[in-house]
């Protein structure tokens, strides 16, 4: 039988990866990418490791954005989904029900506080994410929702409304309304808010994923009470955050909380397919499918599809079976106790913050150089970090959000102990070098920023 050559495609596509995505499908991505010396053609990938077509091995500190947390072309992974395709499944029916879904929710509910009782399933975080708006507007019969300043949520057009990061919403206004912010962390403005008894979402990351921003003490319990207080959903975005990166198997174990509603997605996939999905409780899921007519009262045709779900069965097994959630908790701590000291001994370093194996660093300079790079764009002294970490050292890392001074990791959690001690020896060199950068590479660097 013939079918499609993907070997033969892609060798005839040659080193055209990057002309070929600009000309058809974004062309100043691609002209970001060769700014900053990302430009590198990929060959393939294995685990925590990046390889480019000369064979050059990367450290991938970077992880799909943290989608690869049992590391990229998992084996065990791949191996079920290849027997799923063996099988010849019934796939969607529309009108009828396969075991699969059932059985990656069964998995999923089993591993969450008894609260969470259903499952719905989507096909991304930002889909998830409107899940949990549109659900919780219906289940409330309220229609407004609050998120926090700094929050990312996603970037479809509800999601977007509860983001508070400007250079994502401004462009694309009007958002929806009974969208409104308060400060993350901040116990008081969130009551004034909820005590209005309007609110039917409060959203909140755990740990806010564009800087790597820690809650401070009994912030997440506090919320929580107040939100039983007032009647609003409290509702916990875990798609980031999820399946092991802080150490737990969702960051809402590290303060015991009992959500209303967690979207899920990213690492779910193993890497693989697409899959997401929203898990709430009983009481939610039965005010919004509360009869025979409201059944389908929202779905999405494509989410629980037999490969994505066996994607999701074969990654939680792979968590388990590899102790990755255990093995995030140990080498996270290892990396912040390398790194805590670069704050007393490096002048650029204001603080390094993590939990698990998402983390942070976050510069802050006095120096006229470091002034002048900040002067010229937010966030550049971070952009000389991460371009010496990848061109040379072969490290993959990235500034953790637009014109922010933070340099942010998600690795795989398959990284080992001399993968982290080998990122933590480059980034005190490339810091180093950057702190007491030479005079013409400062000019150099406020030429480049000046012209993008």
């Amino acid at each position: 039988m013939s079918g499609l050559d993907v070997r033969s495609l892609l060798d005839g596509a040659g080193d055209g990866d990057l002309d070929l995505w600009a000309n058809t499908i974004n062309p100043q991505f691609v002209r970001v990418l060769r700014t900053i010396g990302f430009d590198r053609p990929w060959a393939r990938a294995e685990g925590a490791y990046l390889y480019d077509a000369d064979g050059a091995r990367y450290l991938d500190m970077l992880g799909g954005f943290g989608m690869y947390n049992v590391g990229r072309n998992n084996r065990a992974v791949r191996a079920a989904l290849v027997d799923a395709l063996d099988l010849d499944t019934p796939g969607m029916l529309a009108m009828g029900v396969t075991a699969l879904p059932g059985l990656l929710a069964k998995e999923l509910l089993a591993r969450t506080p008894p609260r969470l009782e259903r499952c719905l399933f989507t096909s991304s975080g930002a889909e998830a994410v409107e899940a949990a708006l549109k659900l919780g507007r219906a289940a409330t019969k309220r229609a407004r929702v609050i998120s926090t300043d700094h929050a990312f949520h996603g970037l479809t057009l509800g999601a977007l409304s509860a983001n508070g990061n400007p250079e994502f919403t401004d462009r694309f206004g009007p958002l929806l309304p009974g969208f409104d912010r308060v400060p993350f962390g901040e116990l008081e403005p969130l009551e004034r808010e909820l005590k209005r008894e309007d609110v039917a979402v409060f959203i909140v990351e755990p740990v806010q994923g564009k800087g790597v921003n820690l809650p401070p003490a009994g912030y997440l319990e506090g919320a929580q009470e107040l939100c039983r207080r007032y009647g609003t959903l409290f509702c916990v975005d875990e798609v980031q955050t999820g399946f092991g990166r802080t150490g737990k198997m969702f960051a809402f174990e590290h303060w015991g909380l009992e959500p209303d509603l967690v979207p899920v997605a990213k690492s779910l996939s193993g890497g693989y397919v697409p899959v997401g999905a929203l898990l709430m409780s009983r009481a939610v899921h039965e005010a919004v499918y509360d009869s025979m007519e409201h059944a389908v009262s929202h779905g999405s045709t494509f989410a629980p599809n037999e490969l994505a779900m066996v994607a999701g069965l074969a990654t939680l097994k792979e968590l388990d079976d590899e102790q990755l959630v255990a093995r995030s908790a140990r080498l996270g701590a290892k990396l912040m106790e390398l790194t805590e000291p670069f704050v007393e001994e490096l002048d650029v370093v204001r603080e390094v913050r993590g939990l698990g194996l998402m983390w942070a660093i976050e510069f802050e300079g006095h120096g006229v150089t470091y002034r002048l790079l900040e002067r010229a764009q937010a966030g550049l002294f971070a952009q000389l970090v991460v371009v010496p970490l990848f061109s040379d050292h072969r490290i993959l890392t990235q500034v953790a959000g637009h014109k922010m001074a933070v340099l942010k990791v998600l690795p795989p959690l398959t990284i080992s102990d001399e993968d982290v001690e080998e990122f933590v020896d480059a980034l005190r060199t490339t810091t180093e070098q950057a702190q007491h950068m030479p005079r013409s590479l400062t000019r150099l660097a406020l030429t480049a920023a000046r012209s993008r």
